[in-house]
């Protein structure tokens, strides 16, 4: 379980496909640690394990399913990833529950300035649409948001210089692929009213 509150942004090192998918090496060494083998790291939103380390470089396996639902297995050597440790007993949620289980990818329609910020816009996969609502939350690349509007298909987020600057959301341009993971409370809730018959 995450918080979508990125601690550092690493790059990585090194990819290569493997038979059951790809083996991604990421630079950690910007993130909090001591971190062992067996760990879970968000990669973007996407919940990895570490498989192994040398030094501050962490090797993760990558399976079908994540290269089918993300980006990663397009992630190139130079790739800045956002970076978060897995939320431990004790710590506090500032986010909200973040699973690290990516549900789409979504496309930039209006991307931010670097430094100062501002609107970003997303393009939201259809069948995500229904979970999106103004005032409610989502994870866009493993960084916890708040949506503030929504047209077209697309959902409007409004960021903070902060956010832009120490995570990658403000390096991206219009027709990147971000991760997306919806409220899994709503997801929650509309299986729920599905099993009473109250779905629709």
């Amino acid at each position: 379980m995450f918080t979508g509150l990125v601690q550092a942004v690493g790059t990585v090192v090194e990819r290569v496909t493997t038979p059951d998918g790809a083996r991604l090496r990421v630079d950690l060494r910007a993130l909090p640690g001591p971190f062992r083998l067996g760990d879970s790291i968000a990669l973007s939103g996407v919940c990895c394990t570490v498989i192994g380390l040398d030094g501050g470089v962490a090797a993760f396996d990558l399976s079908p399913e994540t290269l089918a639902r993300t980006w990663l297995g397009r992630a190139a050597v130079g790739e800045r990833l956002n970076l978060e440790g897995a939320l431990r007993a004790g710590d506090p949620l500032g986010g909200h529950l973040v699973q690290g289980h990516v549900d789409g990818v979504g496309e930039v329609v209006l991307a931010l300035d670097p430094r100062a910020g501002g609107e970003l816009w997303v393009r939201v996969p259809p069948e995500l649409q229904r979970y999106c609502v103004e005032k409610g939350s989502i994870t866009l690349d493993g960084v916890s948001l708040t949506i503030a509007g929504q047209r077209d298909g697309a959902v409007g987020i409004a960021v903070i210089p902060h956010t832009a600057q120490v995570t990658t959301l403000g390096q991206k341009r219009v027709g990147d692929a971000l991760h997306v993971e919806v409220d899994v409370i709503a997801k929650y809730v509309e299986q729920m009213l599905a099993a009473r018959g109250l779905g629709g």
